[in-house]
């Protein structure tokens, strides 16, 4: 298969682009910096910054898939310019692949676009499958945008896939990385009290679903990129603290999360219960199911 990625140099990315060599596939990358991602990731790279114009069609002609992981990180403190940032990454950012993508000729079969849990804003401890309905908060409203711009390539003749990622587990970068130095020194803990549910997946699992996305010709749509049961603030930090024999019993109050993220701590404090009904339906078998053995092989 001949697949087109951008993002390519992010956390998931790196991992896909690995996977995706090591079964045979053939990777072009569209990246701000093709020569850094050339060397970083050993495949033709060419230059795109999604933010000023359409993707270069000659890079999307004749390749099979498209995967879409480009977007302003999320987890950083938000103000004005970093939400505008946030938002104009995705939404316009998509539009502009799309816009290289009917530009393209013959046009790939595929887009898997990367969305996020976000999706659904807070829902307490309510099981959320892909089924439910958008949440009213910034993030979801970014997600909304982000993801009708990816369902303009079926008016193309294109499969889309959008996959909702949840928390990735993965030491070397995302939010396991940024966990690890509290509980490292053992002052870990739950955060606002740990009621809040994350919805994480091992990184193994979240290459997996796009994987099963590019190959499986019935998906479509929305997917829950969340491991089968999600956890509690609370569940987690315990397990996290039993993988790296260190107590975890360190509370860490909503107000000083607020401090040190300013509105970005609604996402570490709210939380949601997401459940991949879909992928489940869709045939998908995780490799790492359970929290514990997951975080215990995330961790090395």
């Amino acid at each position: 298969m001949n697949v087109t990625i951008t993002g390519a140099t992010g956390l998931i990315g790196t991992k896909l682009v690995a996977a995706l060599k090591a079964r045979g596939d053939t990777v072009t990358v569209l990246s701000r910096n093709p020569a850094k991602a050339r060397e970083a990731l050993g495949v033709e790279a060419v230059a795109w910054d999604p933010s000023t114009g359409p993707a270069p069609a000659g890079a999307i002609s004749r390749r099979d898939a498209v995967i879409h992981l480009a977007g302003e990180p999320v987890a950083q403190r938000w103000n004005a310019k970093v939400k505008a940032a946030i938002l104009e990454s995705r939404e316009t950012g998509t539009r502009n692949l799309v816009a290289g993508i009917a530009a393209a000729e013959p046009k790939p079969a595929v887009l898997v676009s990367s969305s996020a849990v976000g999706y659904y804003g807070g829902h307490g401890d309510e099981r959320v499958p892909e089924s439910s309905p958008a949440g009213d908060d910034f993030l979801a409203d970014v997600c909304v945008r982000w993801e009708r711009e990816a369902d303009l390539a079926e008016g193309l003749g294109l499969r889309v896939v959008k996959i909702r990622t949840g928390v990735v587990l993965d030491a070397t970068g995302g939010a396991l990385k940024t966990m690890l130095p509290p509980f490292k020194a053992g002052v870990g803990g739950p955060v606002a009290g740990g009621g809040q549910y994350m919805p994480w997946i091992h990184v193994d699992d979240i290459v997996g679903l796009y994987l099963k996305a590019l190959d499986d010709t019935s998906w479509s749509g929305a997917y829950n990129g969340a491991a089968p049961e999600p956890v509690t603030n609370k569940e987690f930090s315990k397990a996290l603290g039993r993988a790296l024999h260190r107590p975890s019993f360190s509370p860490v109050p909503a107000f000083a999360i607020k401090l040190l993220y300013g509105q970005m701590a609604e996402i570490v404090t709210q939380g949601q219960r997401a459940v991949p009904e879909r992928v489940l339906a869709g045939g998908y078998a995780y490799r790492q199911a359970d929290l514990q053995p997951a975080l215990e092989d995330a961790l090395g």
